[in-house]
């Protein structure tokens, strides 16, 4: 047998080969597969790359491929770098790139870097997340942008490059639940909204933070009289003293189509 080639059976009888190198001391599994010759030019694709220095990060497509492409960027940043990780990430100065595909490049801070050295970022459409202890979390998230928030009004890109995750790149807008930027005579305002079998308009406000605790307000509302089930959650606020918050929340008047629904004088 070839070297760093193993034969071994499935339960059915039939032979596949398990292949890996031995790099700085680190074992490096490369996969397996049922053709003897692919695995043997696996390994010598692997040890061209670790031992010859023949390849640079670029030129996937000049070899055979016979390496996943998640492999080659794998191998390529323990060669360059000296760090191994399971996951498709490259080391630069400062910053790195997450290879989600051979057409999909991902650039973050290097602060990131251990988050997604152990955790694999899958996509779905436009959603990308990780799988973290069973939840699939939105990468967004690590931003402190909401599921659902909208792209262009509660967040942007500031290079307008949707794959640059750099937190200096990332601009939030709006980082409340229930709460929108509209343009009124010219100026901007926030308007707070809820929804109950379509939206409702709680108001508008001149600060972004009573329109975040008019929607916090409703929330209670709903929870105790109108539907005490439902899983709403709440805005955090920690910008204004709690005083603010407080003075806020006891001024603020929820609209009279909530309150009619319930027969409370105003809440």
């Amino acid at each position: 047998m070839a070297q760093g080639i193993y034969a071994s059976t499935y339960k059915n009888g039939m032979t596949y080969y398990r292949v890996s190198i031995t790099y700085r001391n680190k074992h490096i599994s490369l996969g397996s597969t049922d053709d003897e010759n692919t695995a043997i030019m696996r390994y010598k694709l692997a040890s061209s790359i670790l031992r010859n220095n023949k390849y640079i990060l670029t030129d996937y497509n000049k070899t055979d491929q016979s390496l996943d492409f998640e492999k080659w960027i794998v191998i390529m940043n323990f060669r360059d770098n000296g760090l191994y990780f399971k996951t498709p990430i490259y080391l630069s100065k400062s910053y790195f790139t997450y290879y989600l595909s051979r057409q999909r490049e991902l650039f973050f801070d290097v602060d990131d870097m251990f988050f997604y050295s152990t955790h694999k970022i899958f996509m779905r459409g436009n959603y990308l997340f990780v799988n973290d202890y069973g939840m699939q979390i939105n990468i967004l998230s690590r931003f402190g942008i909401r599921n659902h928030s909208s792209l262009g009004k509660d967040y942007l890109f500031i290079d307008g490059n949707p794959n640059n995750f750099k937190y200096e790149n990332i601009k939030i807008n709006n980082p409340y639940i229930g709460v929108e930027q509209v343009i009124i005579n010219h100026k901007p305002v926030y308007k707070a909204k809820i929804h109950l079998k379509g939206y409702v308009t709680l108001g508008y406000f001149q600060s972004i933070h009573k329109a975040a605790i008019a929607y916090n307000k409703a929330v209670d509302f709903m929870l105790r009289y109108i539907t005490p089930d439902k899983n709403y959650s709440k805005n955090y606020i920690d910008a204004i003293s709690t005083d603010e918050v407080e003075f806020y929340y006891t001024s603020i008047k929820l609209p009279a189509y909530l309150i009619n629904k319930v027969s409370l004088p105003d809440y």
